[in-house]
C-alpha cells in the first residue's frame, strides 16, 4: 500500500479507470485507484453495453458524442478490442407527447453533430424486423449508436493507466476519509492509510456513503435492474438496438441471441444483486405487445446490477464546496458506462483546475437544494 498519493480515486468501474487514465496521461504522478472488488465488477460489468448520443440534455449529448469518438478508436489507442457494434439505436414512440419531445431532442442532437433523425413506422420495422408496429406513431434513430463490451473497456483503460504509472488496487475497500480543518488529508482502506489531499469519488451506486464521510450529500440511490440473454435464435435478422420508449422494453443482438431488459417501476431502492421473477410478467406483456416473435424464445441466463439513480436522472459531477479537494463523478442513472471516456477527461480538468470541454456546472450535486434539477428524458 503506497503511503502517499497525489489523488485517490474510489471506484474501479469504467468511470474510475477512465479518470485514472486521463489523469496519468496528463502527468499526474503517484495516482492511486482503489476498489472493494475486482476492477469493473460493480455496475460496469452488469451493464447492457449500449453507447449512444440520443439524449435530451445538451450536456449529456456532448459527453456522449465525445465518448463515442473514443469508442470508435479504442482498439487502436489502447490495444484492447471492445467488440463495438453500431446497428444504431431505435426509439419506438407510441404517443403524440413522446413524438413531440423526440422531435425537439433530435433538433438539439443534430445541432451538436449527431446524425439522428425521426423516421416512419415502416422504416422502424425495416431496422428492427422483430417488432410489431401496432400503436406506433413514429420512431427516432441514429446510425452511429450501438453497443460494446464494458469489461473490455475497463481492461483497456486500466492497462493504459498502469503503463503511465498509476497504481490500481482492486480488492481493497475504502473505509473512511480523514479531514483536517475542512481539508482532505488521507484515505483509510482495508490495506492501510494513504495520505492525499484529493479524493475522487467514482463509486457509482455506493457513492452516497463515501460523500457522507466528508459531509457531502451525493443524492444517489441504488436501484436494481435486470437483464436476460436468450438462447440462440435461428436466422436472427440484423436489428438495431431497439427501445420501446413507452414501456422501456429493449433488446439488442448478443452473439447468436438477444440481450433484453426493461425497467421495473415497482422496484424498491437497495443494494439488491439477486435475480427476481417479480418483473417478468410486466416484461412478458411488453414483449407480447411489441415483439411477439420472442415469446417462444428460451432464456439462456441473466443477471442483476445496480443503477445509481439521482432525483432528476442526471449525473453528479463537480468539486464539493464544503471540503477542500473532494471531487465526484457519479449518479449517471444508467448511462455512466457510455459517458465514461468523456467524463474521465472532465475529471482530469477539474483536478487540474482548468475548464473542461463542456460546461458541467449544472451537474453540481448541490443543485437540488437550489431547485436546479434538470431532468433527462431519454432514460431506460
Amino acid at each position: 500500500m503506497p503511503p502517499h498519493a497525489s489523488a485517490v480515486i474510489i471506484g474501479g468501474g469504467a468511470m474510475g479507470v477512465s479518470s485514472a487514465y486521463a489523469l496519468a496521461a496528463a502527468g499526474v504522478h503517484d495516482l492511486v485507484l482503489i476498489d472493494k472488488g475486482p476492477l469493473g465488477s460493480g455496475s460496469t460489468s452488469k451493464a447492457a453495453g449500449g453507447v449512444r448520443a440520443q439524449f435530451s440534455d445538451r450536456v449529456n449529448i456532448e459527453l456522449a458524442v465525445r465518448s463515442l469518438e473514443t469508442f470508435e478508436t479504442f482498439a487502436d489507442r489502447f490495444g484492447q478490442e471492445i467488440d463495438l457494434h453500431k446497428p444504431g439505436y431505435l426509439f419506438l414512440l407510441d404517443s403524440p407527447e413522446s413524438v413531440a419531445e423526440f422531435e425537439k431532442n433530435v433538433a438539439v442532437q443534430n445541432d451538436l453533430g449527431v446524425p439522428s433523425r425521426m423516421i416512419s413506422v415502416r422504416e422502424a420495422a425495416e431496422l428492427s424486423p422483430l417488432i410489431d408496429t401496432g400503436g406506433l406513431l413514429a420512431a427516432a434513430y441514429s446510425p452511429t449508436d450501438g453497443h460494446c463490451t464494458p469489461e473490455s473497456v475497463v481492461l483497456g483503460y486500466a492497462g493504459a493507466a498502469r503503463r503511465l504509472g498509476a497504481r490500481l488496487l482492486p480488492n481493497c475497500a475504502a473505509t473512511g476519509i480523514e479531514t483536517v480543518d475542512g481539508r482532505v488529508v488521507a484515505v483509510l482502506t482495508e490495506g492501510g492509510r494513504i495520505e492525499t489531499d484529493t479524493v475522487i469519488c467514482a463509486a457509482g451506486a455506493w457513492s452516497r456513503a463515501i460523500g457522507a464521510w466528508v459531509g457531502v450529500d451525493l443524492p444517489v440511490t441504488p436501484l436494481r435492474r435486470q437483464i436476460l440473454v436468450t438462447e440462440p435464435i435461428p436466422d436472427l435478422p440484423a436489428t438495431a438496438f431497439t427501445i420501446d420508449f413507452g414501456t422501456t422494453f429493449y433488446f439488442h443482438r448478443e452473439g447468436p441471441g438477444l440481450l433484453l431488459g426493461m425497467s421495473d417501476p415497482d422496484e424498491t431502492p437497495g443494494f439488491k444483486l439477486d435475480r427476481s421473477d417479480a418483473w417478468l410478467p410486466r416484461l412478458g406483456e411488453a414483449m407480447a405487445r411489441r415483439a411477439p416473435a420472442l415469446m417462444e424464445t428460451g432464456i439462456a441466463g441473466g443477471w442483476a446490477g445496480l443503477y445509481e439513480v439521482t432525483p432528476d436522472h442526471n449525473a453528479l459531477i463537480g468539486t464539493a464546496p464544503g471540503v477542500d479537494r473532494f471531487l465526484y463523478a457519479t449518479g449517471f442513472s444508467g448511462h455512466g458506462f457510455l459517458m465514461s471516456p468523456a467524463v474521465g477527461e472532465v475529471v482530469r480538468d477539474l483536478y487540474l483546475g482548468r475548464a473542461p470541454f463542456v460546461d458541467v456546472t449544472g451537474f453540481d450535486a448541490g443543485r437540488f437544494a437550489l431547485a436546479g434539477a434538470r431532468p433527462e428524458l431519454n432514460i431506460v
